[in-house]
């Protein structure tokens, strides 16, 4: 089992490297996990191009809340991507749901399991410090969740202009 956690900026490469690493592990077709969902036409356009870009032979869940039970459910079958947990953070904040608690249940979960896990999430703290405070709220509980997440996986990537920095 591996649980390999791929971060970066916006429009790194992120997600088409995570879509390889699913694809790699044989035997069973990869599982996406989508957390993002569809509130407005330009998300429903970024949602039909990542789509389009994976193209057929996934397996597809929409979870924009509920992860762990899902990553329970679907364990045994082909590798997982988690894309992504930084939308699943802010689903959870806008829920007002305890975001450290799911954070934790996400990092004791992950050992746990047998097939491969792969998160993509986004480094936002490397930036100007937001000028607002829900802002610099959300900042902070992301680098939280990363940390806590990368702590448990055994793999770390950072994404630089396509390219996978191996971090851990």
């Amino acid at each position: 089992m591996a649980v390999i956690l791929i971060t970066g900026g916006a429009r790194s490469g992120k997600s088409a490297r995570a879509e390889a690493l699913a694809r790699s592990f044989p035997d069973q077709p990869p599982i996406y996990i989508a957390t993002a969902e569809a509130l407005d036409t330009e998300m429903e356009a970024r949602i039909a191009r990542h789509r389009t870009r994976r193209g057929t032979g996934w397996v597809e869940h929409e979870v924009p809340l509920d992860l762990v039970p899902v990553l329970a459910t679907s364990d045994g079958g082909g590798a997982r991507l988690v894309d992504c947990l930084t939308l699943w953070l802010s689903n959870l904040l806008h829920a007002e749901r305890d975001w450290e608690r799911e954070v934790s249940e996400l990092a004791g979960a992950l050992p746990r399991l047998k097939s491969p896990v792969i998160l993509v999430t986004n480094e936002v703290g490397l930036g100007i410090v937001p000028d607002n405070a829900l802002a610099r709220s959300f900042r902070d509980a992301a680098g939280i969740m990363n940390q806590v997440i990368a702590d448990t996986a055994d793999s770390v990537e950072f994404m630089v202009a396509g390219l996978p920095m191996k971090l851990k």
